[in-house]
């Protein structure tokens, strides 16, 4: 019996590191847990990376996770990516979080779904070095000025780099 069950743990363990290693278009893919899956608009967080090949054309993705709490059907971030020459590109996105029906988007059979949405396609890193990538949420009602203090349903946020097929 015991010589079954060492079978099984050991195919299990090939497989997911299998699986791991065939993500050959990854670069880069953190993610940082939302706390009590509440998203304050003063929680900015960060990704550090390193970029060594400025020839290379990349794509870049911010991943969400959201659970059936999420309020809205989009969704607007800041970002700021920041280069190793102190260069500072701010962006403020929004991305469909629902289809026309009302239903989420993303990958899941649970009441989470997963979001990878597109940041960036096909750029190139013009320096070598570190950066740092920031993001907020920043998600207002219609008839408000000042953004929502907490956005409720984000349980995790993430950053991904590809690289672009050549």
């Amino acid at each position: 019996m015991g010589t079954n069950k060492n079978n099984i743990t050991w195919c299990m363990i090939v497989v997911l590191l299998l699986m791991v290693s065939c993500d050959k278009k990854r670069v880069f893919d953190e993610y940082e847990a939302i706390p009590d899956q509440r998203w304050h608009k003063s929680n900015q967080l960060a990704f550090q990376f390193a970029v060594q090949d400025t020839l290379q054309k990349h794509q870049m993705f911010v991943n969400l996770r959201n659970n059936k709490d999420y309020p809205f059907s989009n969704l607007f971030l800041i970002t700021e990516m920041t280069f190793p020459d102190g260069t500072i590109v701010t962006d403020t996105l929004e991305y469909d979080m629902t289809d026309v029906t009302g239903k989420f988007l993303g990958q899941g059979f649970s009441d989470v779904k997963e979001n990878k949405l597109l940041y960036k396609e096909n750029i190139t890193f013009p320096v070598k070095g570190a950066y740092t990538f920031k993001i907020r949420q920043s998600m207002r009602k219609n008839t408000e000025v000042s953004g929502i203090e907490v956005l409720e349903g984000v349980t995790h946020v993430g950053f991904r780099i590809e690289k672009t097929r050549k």
